[in-house]
């Protein structure tokens, strides 16, 4: 009966204990939510539990009711545990498991020293004052060692970043829109494309420390979060991934640059940043901001705020770095060719928002400064599509165009509208708040040209792209028929502005502008051209074919001056015929079909009228006086138009 008596009391501790446990576990069940000191004491039993496990409980100091001079001694043993560890130079985790949890056992037993001896010292006796000193040097030492052994597994055991993966090379763009190109260049209109601007958060996360120290970072983690040591655990762990970071943006080529470095870069170079730029930060944000979070979370998960602080604390640096360089393109100087790489970067920034929000969650200051450069890169879209405008009405020509051709200016403009259909929803986001601004309230047309930019009709979107793309083209005309005034010639003067409103209208109706313009705006250009078309063929063959017709003079008179007569207009219009011909070679129509268009009607007018006047009067003139036949005519007018000038000074029979 003694012996059953004497094991009573410990085992209704055993009970206790049980139900104790049973009643967190049933707590644990009904709650979704921890508070910190619900956390924190979680994190102490599994600590305590973990130590309980290697050591034997009888050296722990469990009760305050130990003597001082005992619980010194107790002390004093802890204190030279810790103290040998931390002598020896090498690091702890890297002798195993078996050193690492000795040593953890040993700051176990310091740590919950230490808080006894808190709670015997509220008396504030002397004696144990000094002895809770003595316990927080060495805890204090401990910690230390601890918050060295915690960044050098970080960095002993971190695993390279690989931008070259294959997940984020397929996201790298090739040639991209906005090469550095002038007005006066013509864009190549088949080799630029565009990416699209990535994928989900998850698609890119990686492993940045090997999975398995994880568990031993946890533990330290926990340790040193149970011993209020978080700061000086959150500060290893932000000191070693800072430097981790910074390498990564050097792997990705982003270089540090300064605003005055941005602002003195000739547009070439500037170019080819803003295009690392681009794929870089998709990489950084979505692969290893992403990568970094799922780090602090797994090693600091448990202690709510914290993880939050050390992902921010080690991150924002170079998140600010790359938002600086977005900021110093924002505000350097307007040009055209800058637009397409601006919009490139204020996608990017767009796309990456919401990953943005949720990985700083806790940090408004880097959200605020994300949305304010995702503002005034939309700020510097407004302000170079308006330079694009101004760039195009204020391109001044000294000299006409040669060969009254497609002028580069119409060939650039246009392809550089057709390029920017690929970024429509944006452009339209961006324009929709500038929409009521003077500064981008649409130019009159001049001329014989009108003001065509709110004529919309059910075949087009009236969006506000599609408004001042209407606006750019005016401009475009307007400029163009200033340029058509250089010529002397009126011919010239027509068919320069039938080329070059055959070639707008041709690219608006074969390609994604069609959708922006409208079937209506297509088909009132078309009858532009035509017009023009018509006005060239007036002012070219007037006068030559009247040369054919007849007027009455070749019926009165004798014989021998209608014959005069006759001979003088047939050799009137063969020199007129020749003086077109050697003219009109030179001139270019670059587009196959409106050439070939062109021939046949000069072909039917000419060939028609020539054959009709020599049949009349095959009677009164001699074959010698035929200089050309019609076939020999039809063929001459094959060569016109081919930007190569000719002359028929030799051909012809005598």
């Amino acid at each position: 009966m003694g012996g059953y008596e004497s094991e009573l009391p410990a085992r209704n501790a055993e009970g206790d204990l049980v139900a104790a446990a049973q009643h967190i576990v049933a707590a644990l069940g009904t709650k979704k939510i921890l508070s910190q000191d619900e956390k924190k004491i979680l994190v102490d039993l599994r600590t305590r539990l973990t130590a309980m496990s290697m050591v034997d409980d009888s050296k722990v100091i469990e009760s305050p009711t130990r003597g001082v001079s005992e619980t010194e001694e107790y002390l004093n043993l802890v204190s030279e545990k810790i103290t040998n560890r931390v002598s020896d130079e090498t690091m702890i985790w890297d002798m195993g498991p078996e050193d690492a949890s000795e040593y953890l056992k040993a700051v176990d037993e310091a740590r919950v020293l230490t808080e006894n001896l808190e709670n015997l010292c509220l008396n504030k006796d002397d004696e144990e004052v000094e002895l809770l000193r003595k316990a927080h040097d060495v805890l204090q030492t401990a910690m230390a060692r601890l918050e060295e052994e915690f960044g050098h597994i970080i960095v002993q055991h971190s695993q390279p970043f690989e931008p070259e993966h294959k997940s984020f090379r397929s996201s790298e763009r090739g040639d991209m829109v906005g090469s550095p190109i002038s007005l006066e260049d013509d864009p190549l209109e088949d080799s630029l494309q565009r990416e699209s601007v990535g994928k989900n958060l998850e698609d890119y996360i990686v492993d940045l420390v090997h999975p398995d120290v994880i568990p031993d970072l946890k533990c330290i983690a926990n340790m040193m979060f149970i011993s209020n040591y978080d700061h000086e655990c959150s500060q290893a762990y932000v000191n070693a991934r800072k430097h981790a970071l910074s390498r990564c943006l050097f792997v990705l080529e982003v270089e540090p640059l300064s605003i005055d470095d941005v602002l003195k870069m000739e547009w070439g170079s500037l170019d080819s940043q803003i295009k690392r730029w681009v794929w870089a930060l998709k990489i950084f944000v979505r692969g290893y901001l992403a990568s970094e979070k799922r780090l602090c979370d797994d090693i600091f998960g448990e202690f709510g705020s914290l993880s939050s602080l050390c992902f921010t604390d080690s991150s924002k640096a170079s998140v600010m770095q790359l938002l600086s360089f977005g900021d110093a393109v924002a505000v350097s100087p307007r040009q055209p060719e800058k637009l397409f790489r601006i919009l490139d970067m204020y996608e990017v920034l767009a796309d990456l928002h919401p990953d943005i929000n949720s990985l700083y969650v806790e940090d408004q200051a880097v959200r605020d400064e994300f949305c304010e450069v995702l503002r005034r890169l939309g700020d510097a879209v407004r302000a170079n599509f308006l330079e694009f405008r101004n760039a195009i009405a204020n391109n001044a020509s000294v000299n006409p165009f040669a060969g009254g051709g497609t002028h580069h200016l119409t060939r650039y403009v246009m392809n550089y509208l057709r390029l920017l259909t690929d970024y429509k929803d944006t452009l339209n986001q961006i324009l929709e708040d500038a929409e009521r601004e003077e500064s981008l309230s649409p130019m009159a047309d001049s001329g014989a040209f009108g003001d065509e930019v709110n004529q919309f009709d059910s075949t087009c979107n009236a969006t506000p792209m599609a408004f001042h793309f209407r606006s750019l083209t005016s401009a475009l005309i307007a400029n163009i028929d200033e340029k058509s005034k250089l010529y002397k010639d009126p011919a010239l003067q027509h068919f320069f502005l039938m080329n070059n409103i055959y070639y707008i209208a041709q690219k608006v109706k074969h390609s994604e502008l069609r959708d922006i313009f409208g079937d209506d705006w297509i088909k009132r250009h078309n009858g532009k051209f035509q017009q023009q078309a018509m006005n060239y063929e007036r002012a070219t063959w007037s006068f030559i074919l009247s040369l054919l017709k007849d007027d009455g003079s070749e019926n009165s008179g004798s014989n021998s001056s209608i014959k005069n007569v006759l001979k003088e207009r047939l050799r009137s219009f063969y020199a007129s015929f020749e003086e077109v011909y050697r003219n009109q070679t030179g001139w270019l129509v670059r587009d196959p079909q409106l050439q070939e268009d062109l021939r046949i009607s000069t072909s039917l007018k000419v060939i028609q009228a020539y054959r009709t006047f020599v049949g009349r009067h095959s009677n009164e003139i001699s074959d010698k006086y035929i200089k050309y036949t019609a076939d020999d005519l039809e063929n001459f007018i094959l060569d016109l138009f081919s930007g190569s000038q000719r002359s028929l000074n030799n051909i012809g029979r005598k």
